[in-house]
């Protein structure tokens, strides 16, 4: 937050002549001001208004966003080692082999739900609604339209989850056989699946709390649904693994599916029962149906996204036993960093909405722009690490019990060649917000997904036979680059008007950066003989070298981190001496 507010200084526009008094903006209690766009030309009016009803949510101070923000943060990171240690330990009590490749197949089915029901699709369609159902009850519209619109929305899309949950326990068998026709242990997998089947009722109801509580502003509890959620799959494996084997990891994927939802239904019943409607005679509220159009574009956008996962475990399904488990435990460890780099769009999001809504699309563009820059920084490291000391990730973490050295040596393998994917991944996680941010379906980005899995595809389909694992994790990388690239080109009209050769450009000094770090990197790593002393050496080598280079190749994205370590610095500083 510190970043955007130095480089970009008023210009005189709405930012400073809508600026209300103290006073005033205490009795302004228009609430979602980040998440909808539109509601900056009502704020004139609500400071002219009385004090607004009761229980509508009030402005937070001054630096509100950047506490959550690193609230978000945190608690992103505690779920991210959380969801390490559950790896951790399906590795530790179950290896890598058949058993493990029939629950990852189980899989599936909440790693789908997870982006169509929590991260994307639902929250797309979701907080736009929520957020204009706060800003009518916030301007004193008739009877609670917050309230209205979950009477009007809940109970379908409840019953939908039901109906999608009891399809899929019911045709599981021929499910799991359209997922993994190779598979040599069906009948497990099978039973997992009718276990996991169940989350698509708990996540959608997890992915409607959270939409509603972002939309209040509340963000602690939605960020702490991934931590709820892993506890519940190691508590699963490590009390019933003795008795079920690793159906207890599918039994722990519906309990913490549970645990998602509870964790946030205190928090959202306060907020929906703590406002008193104005005029409480008065009919119900009306209710201002959802943009399907947008929602079927963005969900559309997701499946198109997760099947790549389908892709590869069809593929790996035909391999030996383990093969599946290899690229998952690889997948999840070289994802981290992506994961990490693409918090950034989750802070800026609102902004570029907010910039867009207001016409003004050159402080749009240079905050995606800014944002590429950054987040290719951050995921070039994370690479260069993973490529570099992948053995010794992997020896570390997960080469105990019935993970064995040849697992290890797989699994690194395929971490390596994944990698190579990460910087598409990222510029895709942030270039779609960019199409999707100004509230207009487009099917752009549907067919640019759709082309990059047809190419992962038809390399995976070829690659598969002579490389095995590692071909399928070729197909991945050059799939998502190729719709990374489609999307770069394709902003304009469609989307926020890119500058895409000054990108590229800039783009291309920390990849310079990242490929000598990653051998020199490498090349320190292997030459000591201790896992624990090659990572620690190989890590601080690749970031030394990688910040050097970048610093000196002019790399953009290096200047606002650097000025959030300064600022970081200044106020533990100032924290001491107070």
């Amino acid at each position: 937050m510190t970043t955007q507010a130095s480089s970009n200084p008023p210009k005189g526009r709405g930012e400073l002549r809508d600026q209300p008094p103290r006073r005033a903006t205490r009795e302004t209690a228009s609430g979602p001001t980040t998440d909808e766009p539109d509601t900056a030309p009502h704020l004139p009016q609500a400071r002219t208004a009385t004090p607004a009803p009761t229980g509508t949510p009030t402005p937070e101070p001054r630096g509100f966003l950047a506490k959550a923000a690193l609230i978000t943060a945190v608690l992103s990171i505690t779920g991210s080692l959380l969801g390490l240690a559950r790896d951790q330990a399906l590795a530790r009590l179950f290896g890598a082999g058949s058993e493990t490749d029939a629950f990852l197949i189980a899989w599936t089915i909440p790693e789908f739900a997870a982006t169509l029901l929590i991260e994307d699709g639902l929250a797309f369609a979701l907080i736009p609604a929520f957020s204009m159902a706060l800003a009518r009850r916030a301007q004193g519209a008739p009877g609670d339209p917050v309230r209205s619109l979950v009477a009007t929305t809940l109970p379908r899309l409840t019953l939908a989850f039901i109906a999608v949950s009891a399809l899929l326990i019911g045709t599981a068998p021929y499910l799991v056989e359209a997922l993994a026709p190779g598979l040599p242990n069906p009948a497990l997998a099978i039973s997992c699946t009718r276990l996991t089947a169940t989350c698509v009722l708990s996540f959608g109801l997890a992915g409607y709390c959270s939409a509603a509580l972002r939309a209040h502003r509340r963000f602690v509890a939605p960020a702490a649904i991934y931590v709820a959620y892993n506890i519940g799959i190691i508590a699963g494996m490590y009390a019933f693994g003795a008795h079920w084997g690793v159906r207890s990891a599918a039994l722990g994927v519906a309990g913490g599916g549970v645990l998602m939802v509870l964790t946030q239904l205190p928090s959202l019943w306060r907020q929906l029962t703590s406002h008193k409607p104005t005029t409480p005679d008065a009919g119900p509220a009306e209710a201002r149906p959802m943009n399907l159009a947008l929602m079927a574009t963005v969900l559309l956008f997701a499946l198109c996204r997760q099947s790549q996962v389908l892709i590869e475990r069809f593929l790996a399904s035909h391999l030996p036993a383990g093969a599946i488990s290899h690229l998952n435990y690889a997948q999840k460890v070289a994802q981290m960093p992506m994961v990490l780099s693409l918090m950034l769009c989750t802070v800026t999001f609102p902004v570029v909405a907010r910039a867009l809504a207001e016409g003004d699309t050159e402080k749009a563009r240079d905050r995606v722009e800014r944002d590429l820059a950054l987040a290719a920084c951050l995921v070039l490291l994370g690479a260069a690490v993973v490529i570099a000391c992948a053995p010794q990730i992997i020896q570390l973490l997960f080469q105990r019990g019935a993970f064995t050295v040849h697992d290890t040596a797989a699994t690194a393998g395929v971490m390596r060649v994944y990698a190579l994917g990460l910087l598409g991944q990222t510029l895709v996680g942030v270039l779609v917000r960019s199409y999707f941010s100004a509230g207009r379906p487009t099917w752009y980005p549907v067919g640019a997904m759709a082309a990059g899995i047809v190419v992962t595809t038809w390399i995976g389909a070829w690659a598969v036979g002579p490389w095995g694992v590692i071909g399928i994790a070729v197909a991945n990388a050059t799939g998502i680059t190729f719709t990374a690239v489609l999307l770069l080109y394709g902003s304009g009209p469609r989307s926020v008007p890119l500058r895409t050769r000054q990108v590229l450009i800039e783009l291309s000094r920390p990849v310079r950066a990242a490929v000598v770090a990653t051998i020199a990197g490498a090349v320190v790593a292997h030459a000591l003989p201790s896992p624990l002393l090659g990572l620690t050496v190989g890590c601080t080598t690749v970031t030394v070298v990688f910040v050097l280079l970048g610093w000196a190749l002019g790399a953009q994205g290096f200047a606002p981190a650097l000025e959030s370590v300064r600022s970081i610095t200044r106020r533990l500083i100032h924290g001491r001496s107070r």
